[in-house]
């Protein structure tokens, strides 16, 4: 089956914010600099320490992120949304309360009609995050 993963495009500070989610996540995260690729060449000396991709994984989950901005620049907005799946009441508590630093909370943890602990934020890196854990009897 297919998935989708959510790719987060940066302004120079891909490298802060990959590392403060692999810290909330606890998962594998590597970085590739743009002064690392082929296109080193090819680009302005002031961008080599910037990122070109960068990919947090732990389990299923993927995270990706750039400091490739186009020509427009970036643009951020509401359009995207990560939604983080917990598998416990600790773990959404404790991933919440991080990810919350210096950012804002939209949503605070709450039980919800569907039988989940659910919230919402948005972090100090403009980002939106919804987070979830389904209740069941097995958990």
């Amino acid at each position: 089956m297919s998935q989708i993963n959510a790719y987060l495009t940066f302004n120079g500070n891909c490298r802060q914010a990959m590392n403060f989610y692999n810290e909330v996540l606890d998962g594998e995260l590597s970085l590739q600099t743009i002064g690392e690729s082929p296109m080193a060449d090819k680009m302005p000396a002031k961008m080599k320490d910037c990122i070109l991709h960068s990919q947090l994984t732990k389990g299923d989950l993927v995270l990706m992120g750039s400091d490739m901005v186009g020509e427009q620049g970036l643009l951020k907005g509401n359009s995207v949304t990560l939604m983080l799946a917990c598998n416990s009441e600790e773990e959404i508590k404790n991933c919440y309360e991080k990810l919350s630093v210096e950012g804002k909370t939209t949503h605070p943890l709450e039980n919800t009609f569907w039988g989940a602990l659910f919230g919402g934020l948005t972090d100090k890196f403009g980002n939106h995050w919804l987070l979830n854990f389904e209740k069941n009897e097995s958990n």
